[in-house]
């Protein structure tokens, strides 16, 4: 769905990439926001305010199949090197050979850890949240992702499966007591196309997906890190250790990891007034 605030670009094999690049302040340093997956980029929207009133322009986009970016032809084809690889083409585009920041959650924050390590030096500060390390298959498990896909191509659409991630990510209390920002949340991920849900679920359902043999050359790729997790994002706020610790080794620099309390899997969200008040002053210092 192509709305007046999207953009579009062309990537190098056809496929559009939605995009947003606030307009103010121009010379201001450029903070990318990397969005979860059923997370289209306007997710982000009581975000950039509040950048942007600390002088930062932001740029959001959205990955494939999400809003109005294209899927693949191949489904199975999207990796979360070929994302990156997104990302990089829509930054030679806009003439941005530097940002000072990525803010990734969930699969953003993945996406993020796999830029920074394939393309070092372009990214200033690196702000994962909420992720995995790897496929669960890496780990022994079963593939979740694909019971999902299954469960929406056998409902036809993605009205139950978006029911189910809002109460896994916040819970039904939170819902019931924040009906507005439910309800915005709820539009905004109902702009995931099926073919974008399974796209990007053949990508965290992958073998290939593992964090842990790059995050050590993502540290060495930025010039400092900072690792976020929702309080209640089940065992994230124990095994994002790893991930805190290989950034630091890499980096050489001290790399905190900060818990957002009450805040689940897409922390900006149900964390907002802290997450901003977490992650706002680490890309002003």
């Amino acid at each position: 769905m192509l709305t007046s605030s999207d953009q579009l670009f062309a990537l190098p094999d056809g496929r559009a990439i939605s995009y947003h690049l606030s307009a103010s302040p121009v010379d201001g340093p450029v903070v990318l926001l990397s969005n979860s997956l059923t997370g289209p980029f306007k997710a982000w929207d009581r975000v950039v305010p509040v950048l942007s009133a600390a002088n930062f322009r932001v740029l959001r986009y959205n990955q494939p199949g999400h809003g109005a970016s294209g899927a693949p032809a191949d489904l199975a084809s999207t990796t979360f090197a070929s994302m990156a690889d997104d990302v990089y083409a829509l930054l030679l585009h806009l003439n941005i050979p530097k940002l000072h920041a990525w803010v990734g959650v969930s699969m953003g924050a993945s996406t993020g850890i796999y830029f920074a390590a394939k393309y070092p030096g372009v990214v200033k500060k690196l702000v994962p949240c909420d992720t995995i390390s790897c496929s669960p298959v890496n780990l022994g498990n079963d593939n979740p992702f694909a019971a999902r896909v299954q469960g929406m191509r056998a409902a036809g659409n993605m009205t139950a499966l978006i029911q189910g991630t809002m109460e896994r990510w916040f819970g039904t209390a939170w819902i019931e007591a924040n009906p507005v920002e439910a309800a915005r949340m709820r539009s905004v991920m109902s702009e995931t196309t099926m073919d974008g849900f399974e796209t990007c679920c053949a990508a965290l359902g992958d073998t290939g997906y593992d964090l842990r043999p790059r995050v050590e050359a993502a540290g060495r790729g930025c010039e400092e890190a900072l690792v976020v997790v929702g309080e209640k994002d089940a065992d994230l706020p124990v095994t994002m250790q790893e991930l805190r610790a290989g950034l630091e080794k890499g980096n050489g620099k001290p790399v905190e990891l900060k818990v957002i309390k009450n805040a689940g899997h897409v922390s900006f969200i149900d964390g907002f007034d802290q997450f901003c008040e977490v992650v706002v002053p680490f890309l002003q210092k």
